[in-house]
């Protein structure tokens, strides 16, 4: 008998990884590499959050598992801080710690869809929505956008999707970085909630906007998932903590879908995570560093001729058109890494179709790395073009 693999893990790779990998073994044999692939925060997670896993580390006592749904503690301070910033009450009970937002996505598609529904996804957008989709058993139902829509779907498109079950939004979006009108985006809900459309928005990104806030979902939608975390905005990516917030009816499921998948969530991570919204002021000064690199990158991307960028309002991405260079971004990003030493990643991973001719920066590193990545792309990109 000849065994293989399910035809639900035949997914694409996520190429930003794949670029990742490739730089890291450059620099294994010695090459120095600048990363702009991954969208991960260099500055790493607020001192209090340190200081608090430390105090917990030094006592020396077991770290048990937790409640399937988190600590309470933190599910109440996660409610205190929607009332803070968005001036919404959201009760805890209604909130869910998840082992970072990707299991997040898991928990929540697993339990408001079943296998065959479909769930509307952007094109560009991050590809792990429609790998996630696919491996669940469900199918993805694709809206191409484009920069005169900010790279956001319209309620005119969706109306004319017909019958689907679910859709997933995302503001600010990776990898555009766009914000959705506010308007629109409460348009959207509420046409959702009224068709009985699941609508899942994706808010991992507030709070790393630039000139305008970008708006919740919460105390909009009365079906709709929330789903976050504190891996972009709170820099914590490894400690692996995101959250849900569910309507009633989904509690339970979620609850038990959680304690046979995933146990709980990292007890340590959880009980520093409450410390991390105590350091607003520290977490703005990392915020005005991402825009000073933005702006940077921006300019300098623009010495190169590149100049048709989706308009990057939010995250820390930047979403550029490099069709006059390549129509292999693939290519393109391998041969900037090998002969630049600068990782970037291909559109291909965010639009398969389109994506041929875009490449997305990430500039959630350090401004020295970005004057140095720009030196570098801004002497590679002249030698390609004499």
């Amino acid at each position: 008998m000849i065994f293989k693999p399910s035809k639900r893990s035949i997914i694409e790779p996520f190429f930003a990884m794949e670029m990742l990998r490739e730089a890291n073994q450059l620099e294994e044999k010695g090459k120095n590499i600048i990363h702009l692939e991954v969208g991960e925060p260099s500055a790493g997670a607020p001192s209090a959050v340190y200081m608090k896993a430390q105090k917990i580390l030094d006592e020396k006592k077991p770290i048990p598992y937790t409640d399937a749904l988190g600590i309470s503690i933190l599910r109440e301070r996660i409610s205190e801080y929607y009332k803070s910033s968005y001036d919404v009450i959201i009760p805890y009970q209604n909130i869910i710690i998840t082992t970072g937002t990707s299991a997040g996505f898991v928990l929540s598609l697993l339990s408001a869809f079943d296998v065959g529904d479909k769930v509307a996804i952007s094109v560009p957008g991050y590809p792990a929505y429609k790998n996630i989709l696919i491996s669940l058993g469900l199918n993805p139902v694709e809206i191409t956008t484009n920069k005169n829509q900010k790279y956001q779907p319209t309620l005119i498109q969706i109306k004319k999707l017909g019958n689907i079950d679910g859709i997933i939004v995302a503001s600010p979006s990776n990898p555009t970085g766009s914000i959705f009108d506010d308007k629109e985006l409460e348009e959207i809900t509420n046409y959702c909630d009224k068709k009985g459309i699941r609508i899942l928005s994706d808010e991992i990104y507030h709070g790393i906007t630039y000139e305008k806030k970008a708006l919740s979902i919460a105390g909009i939608s009365k079906s709709g998932i929330i789903l976050n975390g504190f891996s972009k905005y709170f820099c914590m990516t490894g400690w692996r903590v995101g959250w849900l917030i569910v309507p009633d009816e989904l509690i339970k499921p979620i609850e038990k879908l959680s304690q046979n998948l995933f146990i709980s969530t990292n007890a340590l991570s959880q009980m520093a995570a409450v410390d991390a919204f105590d350091c607003n002021d520290e977490l703005q000064e990392i915020i005005k560093k991402y825009k000073i690199n933005r702006d940077i990158l921006i300019d300098s991307l623009n010495h190169m001729g590149i100049s048709n960028i989706a308009p990057c309002d939010g995250a820390f991405y930047i979403y550029a058109d490099i069709s006059h260079l390549t129509e292999n971004s693939m290519l393109f990003c391998k041969d900037l890494l090998n002969n630049a030493g600068v990782a970037i990643t291909p559109g291909i991973d965010f639009d398969q179709t389109n994506g041929k001719s875009f490449v997305r920066f990430s500039y959630s590193c350090d401004e020295e790395n970005i004057v140095e990545a720009s030196k570098r792309m801004l002497k590679w990109v002249k030698q390609i073009n004499i």
